[in-house]
């Protein structure tokens, strides 16, 4: 079912900007860091970009799958290098967490682990099977249903982190998800059988992913110009929210209308 992995991924990503940060938004304002602004936003932005010139000859290819592959392991590689960069990591060291003994996080841990694959699995199995007998496309499952429910682990995460005041964990999820959704699950399928792509895909879920991806990044860069912006950071608040909430909503109303 190559073409619900690939809806899958494309429809995650919008989730995660229009749905997962639009929602957080609007419960919590979110600064965002400095060092997003420098290199996570701009990663998104070139591999958004590169992974749509890889398929813009409407095939996902063995070819196109193992350079996504090799980009995402070139990225991680990055991250862990700069993750020892001395500024870093005296950010970390300044942060005041609440003591929690090793067992018992990795007990909640590996509890939560456990209930949200289940869950998880639940919802899209479940969803999945109402929409195919209701006769939608594969790619319309994989972008609507499956996606929003791949998408609510993110939202739950996101949220909390937002409200504890870890607002770097809470736009790192949403990056983080994009990237890993288009260079390793939107490459599985190619990887193991090209698929072809519809000819609509392109021009109106992976544009909206590119309009959405876009909007973000307008968002955090023009946010450092906020009142409440501090220093180098900027500042998201609720009409961003409510922005990429209404964002969201057209783009299931124009997919709909189109399918």
């Amino acid at each position: 079912s190559g073409g619900l992995a690939i809806g899958n991924a494309v429809g995650s990503n919008i989730a995660n900007i229009g749905l997962v940060l639009g929602i957080t938004l609007l419960i919590a304002p979110i600064a965002v860091h400095p060092g997003c602004m420098r290199t996570e936003m701009p990663t998104l932005l070139a591999v958004t970009a590169g992974t749509g010139l890889l398929i813009l000859d409407v095939e996902l290819g063995r070819t196109d799958a193992i350079l996504m592959i090799a980009a995402l392991a070139l990225i991680m590689w990055q991250l862990v290098r700069s993750s020892k960069d001395p500024v870093i990591a005296g950010e970390v060291e300044e942060e005041e967490l609440p003591h929690l003994r090793p067992a018992k996080a990795w007990g909640a841990f590996l509890a939560g682990l456990l209930l949200l694959i289940g869950s998880s699995r639940l919802l899209v199995w479940g969803a999945s099977d109402i929409a195919m007998q209701l006769g939608v496309p594969e790619l319309v499952i994989g972008l609507t249903i499956v996606a929003v429910g791949t998408s609510l682990p993110e939202l739950a995460a996101t949220v909390a982190s937002a409200l504890r005041g870890h607002a770097e964990i809470a736009i790192g999820n949403v990056i983080g998800s994009n990237l890993f959704n288009l260079l390793a699950v939107m490459a599985m399928p190619g990887l193991l059988s090209p698929e072809e792509l519809p000819a609509n895909f392109l021009f109106r879920d992976y544009a909206a992913m590119c309009g959405a991806t876009a909007l973000l990044a307008i968002a955090i860069y023009g946010g450092r110009r906020h009142p409440r912006a501090r220093s180098d950071e900027s500042h998201l608040g609720r009409r961003v929210g409510a922005l990429l909430c209404a964002c969201y909503a057209l783009y299931y109303y124009w997919l709909f209308a189109t399918t």
